[in-house]
């Protein structure tokens, strides 16, 4: 083992005794203790104020400077008596990220150069103006054209980190258009609450509203923080370019839901405290399926604020991770050979009344309306599946789609076997029978001691893109790096839409004479068989569905830049622009800004292979191929010819095998770095995405197996990189 190796296990090891634990309370006494949520609010505003807000958040009541200016009293009186001596506000650009800004809340008495005090106005509150053009808009604005700005989301409550008074916000350009993955968040869950409230009340004239809700899990690899700083493709691209297999990774299938490793339980607990501080429901904790991989879970929450909640989570599990001598990686395959990671989206609607309208119900009218949901989902689904998968795309999620761990780059759906059976018995039906869904069945499994165990209405499709699991659909495909607006905004849009049409042939089937009973059966009926080709309850990683979903008619591209332009097909630009999601103009933007970070990806990766390869990989085999050529000079001069030609018979096998390995390396990157000159040379993005993707992302096959190869040849001693065998095992 080289002694850069060396020294980085052994901190490694070191790193055992460092366990940083939260205090030992009661979770309720600190809960949202660091959030302006309604206990903050009501002790901080006046009644009227408080009031007035909520008619702002929860019927989308004008807010006028005069209220804003109470509400930014009460605010930064509460933070900074929790220590707040800045604010910011936090938005969503086109990065998948956040982005802050920090102000102080000085400003002078008088005039310049008088006394100062500390302020914070309503208009401070409201909006600022970061650099609209410093951030991927996609053409939207140019370089000259500066100006853009970020307007509070007041539905999503503002929070303290440190000594900063941290606002969520929207971002949007000088002339209109939405910069950001919040804004569209927000129109497309106001399109599905309409459009989900106006066919609910078919059924329950009660119902004024519908929310979408949303219960993330989020996967996650932890590394070990000197390991890390070893790897200059961990750090600076997220994954591990190059890397033989570990002789033992997850093939024992002994790591998922194991013992957690007591130096990671002891990350788990912090991050959970510091969640639970910002209101965080964290619920669930437990090793995943690869070596060193783990998994968090909150209870679920209203679409939008679990949105945000899961972007302070990952900056929190990043900060915290070192205090604990890791690193966390989200990178969606930071590892070949093992699982990647995935963000499951579990995704739900429910009324204001207490009804989840993806739950079975008890009569067969409350049946009628989970049915309604059921088929308009799946209508919304196969319609758009290419623009779902459009959603997740992204140069890391690529690698992590249709590999043995993650739902194929096909998006289908599952329902199991009982509510398929019931969408079969609708579709051949002639009359408007009871829709009868049977409660949990029971399981006697005769082991003493154990009692009666309910199974669920459905079984679990691990293969599944967009799976039933009984009250809610798992959006599987999302990507652990990812923001989940992107998906969400996608999906809700599509339902939205989806439902407004089915509320439309509703109405037309009973102003024709149906009754409402019936037109609602019949409205089911022609979805069940329209949407037929998205339900598939098999095997998803197999050849046969490849074959068979293209015979249905399915998106089965997978190229990540083609995937994209399904985000301007004439479907997608027609369901976003009638909703009022997104403009034609913004559509294309977004496409412009995806292409453009895909080329910057892999362009990234390409340039730290090349280095890796010529900097570490080749200089070593090199050193050792000349220490087999040394020893075979040694043997010859100390042995007889006929002896010295059998001894060296090994060595000489391994010197051949190096130099030829070590000509195709320093082709390959000769090669990718002239192809990546060419391409480079292209003007549009789309073509340059296309060009990475067909023309450069090739070598990184060809350098990377010839390299893993050197790695089993090459004295254990030489090697500079830690392997996976060190890399994968919490020490």
């Amino acid at each position: 083992m080289s002694s850069l190796r060396f020294n980085a296990v052994q901190e490694a090891f070191k790193k055992k005794a460092l366990v940083v634990s939260a205090p030992e309370k009661f979770t309720s006494d600190y809960y949202g203790k660091y959030v302006f949520n309604s206990t903050a609010m009501a002790k901080y505003l006046s009644k009227d104020t408080l009031k007035a807000l909520k008619n702002v958040i929860n019927k989308g009541a004008i807010l006028d400077v005069a209220l804003a200016n109470q509400i930014a009293s009460g605010m930064k009186l509460w933070a900074t008596e929790l220590g707040a001596t800045h604010y910011t506000h936090w938005f969503q650009p086109l990065t998948d990220g956040t982005a802050e800004k920090h102000d102080s809340f000085i400003d002078y008495v008088g005039g310049p150069g008088e006394e100062i005090i500390e302020d914070f106005s309503g208009k401070l509150l409201v909006q600022q103006e970061p650099d609209a053009s410093s951030f991927p808009n996609g053409g939207i604005r140019s370089t000259f054209e500066a100006r853009g700005y970020t307007a509070w989301d007041p539905s999503s409550p503002a929070f303290v980190v440190d000594d900063t008074l941290v606002i969520p916000t929207i971002f949007f350009s000088y002339t209109g258009e939405a910069l950001d993955l919040k804004a569209p968040l927000k129109k497309a869950l106001a399109a599905v609450d309409a459009a989900a409230t106006a066919v609910c009340q078919l059924f329950d004239p009660k119902v004024k509203k519908v929310n979408a809700f949303l219960g993330w899990e989020q996967e996650y690899f932890l590394v070990d923080e000197s390991l890390y700083a070893t790897r200059p493709d961990l750090a600076l691209t997220g994954r591990t370019l190059l890397g033989h297999e570990s002789a033992k990774n997850q093939q024992l299938e002994d790591h998922y839901f194991g013992a957690v490793p007591s130096r990671v339980a002891a990350y788990m607990k912090d991050i959970e405290f510091e969640a639970y501080k910002y209101g965080i429901p964290a619920k669930t904790r437990h090793n995943e399926v690869a070596p060193n991989q783990f998994e968090l879970a909150p209870i679920y929450g209203e679409c939008n604020l679990a949105v945000d909640q899961n972007l302070l989570m990952m900056s929190i599990m990043k900060k915290v991770a070192r205090r604990h001598g890791f690193r966390l990686l989200l990178h969606e395959k930071p590892f070949a050979g093992v699982n990647g990671s995935g963000k499951h989206n579990n995704w739900s609607l429910g009324t204001d009344t207490g009804v989840v309208l993806y739950a079975p119900g008890k009569t067969a009218e409350e049946n009628l309306q989970f049915i309604a949901f059921i088929t308009t989902t799946l209508m919304a689904v196969h319609k758009h599946n290419a623009l779902l998968k459009a959603s997740i795309m992204t140069a890391q999620n690529a690698h992590r789609l249709g590999a043995n761990e993650a739902p194929p780059a096909i998006i289908s759906a599952f329902l199991g076997t009982q509510l398929t059976a019931v969408l079969d018995k609708l579709e051949n039906s002639t009359s408007e029978e009871a829709i009868l869904i049977d409660d949990k069945k029971k399981l006697n499994l005769n082991i003493p001691h154990i009692p009666e165990v309910f199974l669920d209405n459905t079984d679990r499709n691990r293969t599944s893109p967009f799976a039933f699991t009984g009250n809610r659909f798992e959006f599987r495909a999302v990507g652990s790096s990812a923001n989940c607006s992107s998906a969400m905004t996608a999906l809700n849009s599509a339902v939205a839409a989806q439902l407004i049409e089915f509320k439309a042939e509703v109405d037309a089937k009973m102003a024709a004479g149906a009754t409402k009973e019936k037109a609602i059966f019949d409205v089911i009926k022609s979805y069940i068989k329209a949407s037929k080709a998205i339900r598939f309850d098999g095997n998803g990683y197999s050849d046969e569905w490849k074959v068979e979903a293209a015979k249905r008619g399915l998106d089965c591209e997978t190229s990540a830049p083609e995937i994209v332009k399904a985000y301007t097909s004439p479907s997608s630009v027609e369901l976003f622009t009638k909703l009022g999601v997104l403009t034609e103009k913004e559509l294309e933007s977004r496409n412009e800004v995806k292409w453009e970070t895909y080329v910057k990806w892999i362009q990234i990766e390409a340039r730290v292979l090349g280095d890796l390869t010529l900097n570490h990989i080749i200089p070593v085999a090199t050193r050792y191929q000349s220490l087999l050529l040394d020893n075979v000079s040694k043997i010859k001069a100390a042995f007889p010819a006929d002896k010295a030609e059998s001894l060296n018979k090994l060595n000489s096998q391994l010197i051949v095998e190096i130099a030829e390995r070590i000509a195709v390396i320093k082709n390959a990157v000769d090669d990718m770095v002239d192809t990546r000159r060419q391409v480079n040379k292209l003007d549009h993005e789309y073509d340059k995405a296309v060009a990475y993707h067909d023309k450069v992302l090739p070598y990184f096959d060809i350098i990377r197996y010839n390299v893993d190869k050197l790695e089993l040849i090459v004295d254990d001693e030489m090697w500079t990189l830690p392997k996976y065998r060190e890399l994968l095992f919490i020490r």
